[in-house]
Order: C-alpha cells, then structure tokens, then sequence
C-alpha cells in the first residue's frame, strides 16, 4: 500500500511517498516558487538528490514534475502511478464541519471551498492540490486531514471569545487551533514513551517552528491551544506577531493611514522575530545576532521564552497538573538555549530540566530531558505530520 501526502502552500508543495506495510518514506521533497520565475522541484530518494528547474505555473503542473520523478527510470520508486493507492492532503481549516479526515467527495470539496474566508491564506493553495491530485490520479482515493480536527474537542470556555454571542452563532468567529497533526502525533508518542494510555494523561505540546502554537492534551484530546481564528495568535512567532490588543490595529491606522489589509499583512508578514530583532526571521539567524551583540536578537529569546512559559503555567492551571511537557517544531526540537529559559525556575512545580543533556543531545532523536528527581517529564519529539497524514489515508481507504 503506497500513499502519497501532498502539503500545498500559496507558492509551494511539499510531498513524501510512503510504502505503509512499513511506513518506510521511500521519496520526498518540495516544489518552490510555484506560479513565479525561478521555479523548480527538489527530489530525493534512495540516496539519490536532485533539483529540476521548470515553468512551475501552477501545482498541476508542479505534481506533474513530482510524479515523472517518483517514475523515472533511473531515480524513480514507482513502476507506475498505478501503485499509488490514495494521496493525503493537509488542509489548514476545517471550521466546526469537518471534526475528523474524510475522503474528498464533490459535497465535502464544496464546504471546504465554503471555509476559504477562514484561512484565505491557506485554504485556496489547499484546495488547488487537492483538485490537481484529482486530475492527475483520476479515480484514486484524496484524503482530507485538518490541522483544526484535532483541536474540536475543545469545550466553548476555551474557544469563544468575548464578543456578541451571535458573533460565533452567525459568524463562526472562534478559537480553532492549528498544527492539529503536529500535537496529536507528538503526544501520541509520549504517550508510548510513558507507556500509558494519553486518555490518562495530561500533557503539553509545543510546536515552535516559524508558526508556533502551545496545546493543552488531556484525556486524548486538545482542551485549549494558544492560536485562534487564524495562526496569528498565540506566542511571538517568525514574522507573526502573536497575541496583541485588539486596539493596537486602530493605533496602527491612525498613525499611518493604512487600510485594514496593510495591518493584517503588517502583522502576519512584518512582524514576530523579524520585527523585533530587525533581521531576519529565523532562530538560527537571530543566535548569529546574538553573537554580534544584538541587543534586539537576546531581547527575541527573552521574550518568546517568556510568552511561552505562561501558556504552560496556564495550561498547567487549566487541567489541574501535567505529566510531560513536549517540545516539537524545528526550533522546538533543535533550540536548547530557548527549551532551557522556557523551562527555568520550574522546579517548584516539579519541572527540572537536565540542563547537561539538554545541551548535548544530537539532532532529530527522541530523547527524555528531565532530571531523574523531576515529577513532570519533558521530551524532545521530531515531529512527523505527513506520516499522520498516510496513516489517517491508510484507514479511511481500508474502511471502505
């Protein structure tokens, strides 16, 4: 049984094969600059790596790239296309109608295109994947997973908003949640780490990557998460602003005479790390920045470890105690210097980070970071959101 997973952006396409009698990752790679001169493909499998410059106009023609590649004689992992069983999906935005992953029909396509307005960023670039994949695998199983699923559980305390209540009923405006796949992989791993079942656990997920969010789990599932209507909310993320008064955006028109646009993009595109250290919007530049003396980059650290220790405090609050604490996301897993500030003067809720092993573990394991005295774990967990992505395909094709 192979599955293909597609992850499509605005202007790019990341995609993994997997053979799922093993759930071994037989190809992978992405599609860049999708729609804009300099485009091209980046290809590796079985040792082999390679990059295809191309017209890339659309992500029909972008797949069309993908699928010569997984079929090509010397580099290929596929005879035919005829071995591809089902493809995967990520879609960002499920509202309050898709609660779990479905298989794609005409009916469901339709209330997805119906969602656009909640996640106009994300949910068009969706959409087209899913629509190029129909094209191109004619008769072939789409599968739909929601970064929003698994936050749906959530009760309405932790998901409305002080607004009119006809706000929510007329509008949907609420508290969704994203990284959804991210959160339930990773606390399903720790749950096998602890060697519990998660319905008897209470954990912590951090996904710290350029998008960030925090996730309080408890019993199995998400019961409150740190971003809301849109990933802009929640902590200080790569060029997102984060939480913030709502009145700052009309401080920001009057001063400036932008239009409701202007800000949004002011504070999705600007804002975040970049805004605050002037450079770049990636950790691992601002720790070069750091290493010249700038102020703004240490100021970064300071403030990001200190927005995330409070939700922790929050989530801890809310669920009445943790028993792990995990830490995912490309800056989540690789950032110890930010892992150690986050999880510092803990120790009087019984959280002790092993600041030794924090400091040298290698990159891309899972490793166990707490003290042997510490009541709460902490791990460090690579995240694998496509591999959710197949084995959510994988049993919705088997069920049918």
């Amino acid at each position: 049984m192979k599955i293909l997973v597609v992850n499509a952006g605005s202007s790019s396409l990341k995609y993994q094969v997997f053979d799922m009698t093993n759930e071994k990752v037989l190809a992978k790679g992405n599609c860049e600059k999708i729609g804009i001169p300099g485009s091209f493909v980046k290809y590796k499998a079985n040792g082999i790596e390679k990059v295809v410059d191309g017209d890339l106009k659309d992500h029909s023609k972008a797949l069309s790239v993908v699928l010569d590649l997984l079929t090509d004689k010397e580099c290929g992992v596929l005879k035919s296309l005829d071995e591809i069983d089902a493809v995967g999906h990520r879609i960002v935005h499920g509202g309050e109608i898709f609660k779990e992953s479905v298989v794609v029909t005409p009916e469901n396509l339709k209330q997805m295109e119906e969602l656009i307005p909640l996640g106009p960023l994300h949910m068009p670039a969706n959409i087209s994947g899913i629509k190029a994949c129909q094209e191109l695998f004619k008769g072939k199983p789409q599968i739909a997973v929601f970064d929003t699923a698994f936050h749906s559980h959530m009760p309405k305390k932790a998901y409305l908003y002080g607004l009119p209540y006809e706000a929510y009923t007329d509008w949907k405006i609420r508290r969704y949640g994203f990284h959804g796949t991210s959160h339930r992989y990773v606390s399903g791993e720790c749950a096998s780490l602890e060697g519990k079942d998660i319905k008897d656990l209470k954990i912590i997920t951090c996904h710290l990557g350029n998008g960030s969010s925090i996730s309080a789990i408890q019993n199995g599932y998400s019961v409150d998460t740190s971003m809301g209507l849109t990933p802009l909310a929640g902590v200080l993320m790569g060029t997102r602003c984060g939480d913030i008064d709502p009145s700052i955006l009309e401080a920001i028109q009057d001063r400036t005479g932008w239009s409701l646009k202007e800000i949004t993009n002011y504070l999705n595109k600007k804002s975040g790390i970049l805004g605050i250290n002037g450079v770049s919007s990636d950790m691992r530049d601002n720790e070069a920045e750091i290493e010249k003396g700038n102020e703004r980059a240490k100021l970064v650290v300071e403030m990001l470890a200190y927005q995330i220790k409070k939700f922790i405090g929050a989530y801890i609050m809310a669920m009445g105690g943790v028993d792990a604490i995990v830490f995912t996301g490309g800056v989540g897993e690789n950032d110890a210097v930010l892992r150690e500030k986050v999880l510092e003067n803990m120790e009087f809720m019984g959280i002790e980070l092993d600041k030794n092993k924090n400091l040298t573990i290698p990159r891309g394991t899972v490793e166990q970071l707490n003290t042997s005295n510490s009541k709460v774990h902490i791990y460090r967990i690579p995240t694998d959101e496509e591999l959710v992505i197949a084995r959510d395909a994988l049993s919705l094709i088997n069920a049918k």
